[in-house]
């Protein structure tokens, strides 16, 4: 990758552990660090910092590539993570150094940010104003080792704490809701039965099953990225199978015990659309296969990526 791609991205966004995940994934992201930023002492703690004595906001750095991922993309992703109209804390966590900001290292990027904060503002989606404060980049330390990546390390408490501080079930209500009687109007019969109501379609009797052209696969009901041609193979089931998603902070995976069986469901996060499950028979590195129901998913040719507005994805082909 050259060099002269190579771009920072600052934010904070409440505890750091949960602003790793959502961009770690994401195509054209180098590295996600976590750290502090922001106030007046140098080199500070955890323990320093959590006191409100050092005026630093735990924050996030994002090496990227913006040729890839642009940096309006990153300010979607942060939006989605966050409680903007709060400005003492976040969720559970309270106090000046978990206060959202964006961090901004250049002009392009502050005027970027404006105008993303100020259409979020004008979208009605909140009932409150945006409060996210926009200002210049400060001196970047980087946290302890055992923050860094805390959701790859301790998977099962950065997950009961993500849901325990109450931001799970603030992005569900306030980014996956999904208007009901649209999808029926937009979606064919097949489409919303197996979306909505974890119906399965037929297998080797679907549009996808067998496909062998090069693209992307995206939620049928979000447009979201979900998987690539690239990791897609024949198991011989008749439905579409992938070894891994294209980023796996948009599959959530839950247990599913219907028809006298224990398998696990697997469910897109920003449209809360069934799509199908994962088995544990796969041939890749993970020995996982995707099993996914055509009828959730809308395919998107290579060449077409562009013109569709999925531009960042075009490199995966290359």
């Amino acid at each position: 990758m050259e060099q002269n791609n190579v771009e920072l991205a600052t934010f904070a966004g409440g505890c750091f552990w949960c602003m790793v995940k959502p961009f770690d994934e994401q195509p054209g992201i180098i590295k996600v660090v976590s750290g502090y930023s922001g106030g007046t002492t140098e080199n500070p703690t955890y323990q320093e910092v959590c006191s409100e004595t050092t005026g630093h906001y735990e924050v996030v750095q994002i090496t990227f590539d913006p040729t890839i991922f642009p940096y309006s993309k990153l300010l979607d992703v942060y939006w989605q993570q966050i409680d903007p109209t709060d400005a003492g804390g976040q969720f559970y966590d309270r106090g000046d150094s978990y206060k959202t900001a964006i961090f901004y290292h250049n002009d392009e990027q502050k005027l970027i940010a404006e105008e993303s904060k100020k259409k979020l503002d004008e979208s009605g989606r909140f009932s409150k104003p945006i409060v996210t404060q926009i200002i210049p980049a400060a001196p970047f330390y980087q946290a302890e080792e055992y923050h860094q990546g805390y959701y790859k390390k301790n998977p099962a408490h950065y997950n009961r704490y993500q849901k325990g501080s109450g931001r799970v079930d603030f992005i569900k209500k306030h980014w996956n809701s999904i208007d009901k009687e649209d999808l029926r109007t937009r979606l064919t019969p097949m489409q919303y039965e197996v979306t909505q109501n974890k119906g399965t379609e037929p297998p080797f009797r679907n549009e996808f099953w067998n496909n062998k052209s090069e693209g992307i696969y995206v939620d049928i009901v979000s447009g979201e990225p979900l998987f690539s041609s690239n990791e897609q193979y024949d198991a011989g089931c008749g439905w579409p199978s992938f070894t891994k998603p294209i980023s796996e902070e948009e599959i959530i995976e839950e247990v599913d015990i219907s028809h006298g069986m224990i398998r696990t469901e697997v469910r897109s996060n920003t449209a809360d659309s069934h799509l199908g499950h994962v088995f544990n028979d796969g041939p890749g590195p993970e020995g996982l296969r995707y099993c996914i129901n055509s009828a959730a998913l809308r395919f998107i040719r290579k060449e077409d990526l562009e013109k569709e507005g999925y531009s960042q994805y075009i490199k995966l082909f290359k």
